[in-house]
């Protein structure tokens, strides 16, 4: 069967607020349970997108096995298959679950538990009903354990708006973000080396798929990516972690870019401009920690340690405001159920094929960067960072619709564009970089310590435009992989 549900993480004491205001209109059950997680030395489970776990309340012991998409963010649609159990052994004589699992029975050992005291409601909304169930506890794997803190709200009946309406009454109450890790991904995570910045990952498409499929995927893939660098910013203040938080953001706003014919949608406008404030609000931590690694003498480098701090409170203040929080909440709910999923009045989104719809955005998109870097030693700042714009959209919309173009003669031509266009964009990036750097000074204060010139030199922007040139060259020079 198929369980739909939105994940959200709570700290401690906000779940202990949320314990004591109960805004679920009933008392809570109470239970203690373990679970046992298995799959094989070489998880082969986890490599399938599959979790295998045994679970104990009591005397009772249920299996499940559940079959998720790993590049969905806070709201989940899978599908679950369970049965009792009478120990702790998995029991595989369902027809489905074998072939699910074929070749990796037989090694099938424990990897982790998860201990929790579930707190949980059955909550009524309208036409919906909603289990609610908040854990608090602990995930155990081998000789490591990491605290547990998060509330699950799963639809039973009804319209999943219900969903993400308790959703912001809980957010309201104490802050609560996005969650995106099932308990297996937590125990998985726990087994392997300590997380850090996470990069963006290829997200599952196939030619046959509708463009509002593929979108929705996407975009939900951009979320993840979002939620897991926010919570490992939250840990140290990593500049990579922040460089991969703000690239999750660039995505997921170009995607929107690239789709904006697609949506008729109240809520469309909003969302952008809601992830634009964000985006913006990471922005000068970032470009500090890039002058920082130009910065040629010791007195600059400390000056602009002591305005990186700064700003990354900035950064830590934003990604915990409610309005941060509200913005997750709200793109999650617009990307799987949003009105736009149901509107069938635009035949593009429901016959179009992703891969036409792709190829279309791509050939836009070349035009765009094939023009505009025409005269790039003549042009100004202003079409420079128009330049670096739309060749980025058209580098991230290569890097989303990759999956759609799989024969061996295309990957090896995506390869070498992706190539030439990280080659193209690094040295856009690097003279947007100069042109930017006067006024970020300026406006630190730091124009006249020793070594702020360095950041802007004349001789390294002649340099850059040269090598510009020749990346925008082979640009044009490279066979496009979607004709």
């Amino acid at each position: 069967m198929q369980e739909t549900e939105l994940k959200l993480e709570l700290s401690q004491s906000g779940a202990g607020s949320l314990l004591k205001k109960n805004p679920f209109g009933s008392p809570p059950i109470n239970l203690q349970l373990r679970s046992i997680y298995f799959d094989t030395p070489g998880w082969d489970l986890s490599k399938r997108g599959l979790s295998l776990r045994i679970r104990q309340s009591g005397n009772e012991r249920i299996q499940t096995v559940k079959a998720g998409d790993g590049a969905a963010a806070g709201s989940f649609t899978r599908e679950e298959w369970q049965r009792p159990v009478a120990g702790d052994t998995p029991i595989l004589d369902d027809p489905h679950i074998r072939d699910l699992l074929a070749g990796a029975g037989p090694k099938l050992a424990p990897l982790f538990e998860v201990h929790v005291k579930r707190h949980s409601w059955n909550v009524m909304d309208g036409d919906a009903t909603i289990e609610v169930a908040l854990d608090l506890g602990k995930v155990v794997a081998a000789d490591r354990e990491a605290p547990l803190c998060e509330i699950e709200l799963e639809k039973k009946a009804g319209s999943p708006t219900a969903l993400f309406a308790l959703a912001r009454k809980v957010n309201l109450i104490t802050p609560a973000h996005l969650g995106v890790l099932s308990k297996a991904e937590r125990g998985y995570r726990l087994l392997g080396s300590a997380p850090g910045a996470v990069k963006a990952a290829s997200t599952p498409l196939t030619s046959e798929m509708s463009t509002a499929t593929a979108f929705a995927r996407i975009a939900a893939a951009c979320l993840r990516q979002f939620r897991l660098n926010e919570t490992a910013l939250g840990w140290s203040r990593d500049a990579e972690a922040l460089h991969q938080t703000r690239v999750s953001l660039r995505r997921l706003r170009s995607l929107c870019s690239i789709c904006k014919s697609l949506f008729a949608d109240s809520r469309f406008d909003h969302l952008r401009e809601e992830l634009k404030w964000l985006a913006s609000e990471l922005g000068d931590a970032r470009n500090i920690d890039a002058m920082i690694d130009r910065a040629s003498s010791e007195a600059l480098s400390s000056r602009l340690q002591d305005a990186r701090d700064e700003a990354y409170a900035v950064v830590e203040a934003s990604l915990s405001s409610v309005r941060a929080r509200s913005l997750m909440i709200d793109a999650a709910e617009w990307i799987s159920i949003g009105d736009w999923r149901t509107d069938q009045s635009d035949e593009t989104l429901y016959e179009q094929s992703s891969r036409d719809f792709a190829s279309g955005v791509f050939d836009k998109f070349w035009k765009k960067v094939a023009k505009g870097g025409k005269n790039l030693i003549d042009a100004d700042d202003r079409t420079r960072h128009e330049l670096r714009i739309a060749a980025k959209k058209l580098r991230y919309a290569a890097e989303f619709f990759e999956p759609l173009y799989e024969s061996n003669a295309e990957a090896k031509r995506h390869r070498r564009f992706i190539t030439v266009m990280k080659g193209l964009q690094d040295q856009l990036g690097s003279l947007n970089d100069l042109a930017t750097a006067p006024d970020m000074l300026a406006a630190l204060e730091l124009s006249d310590v020793a070594g702020a010139k360095d950041l802007f030199s004349a001789e390294e922007k002649s340099k850059l435009l040269e090598d510009a040139t020749k990346a925008h060259d082979a640009f044009v020079n490279t066979r496009r992989f979607w004709r």
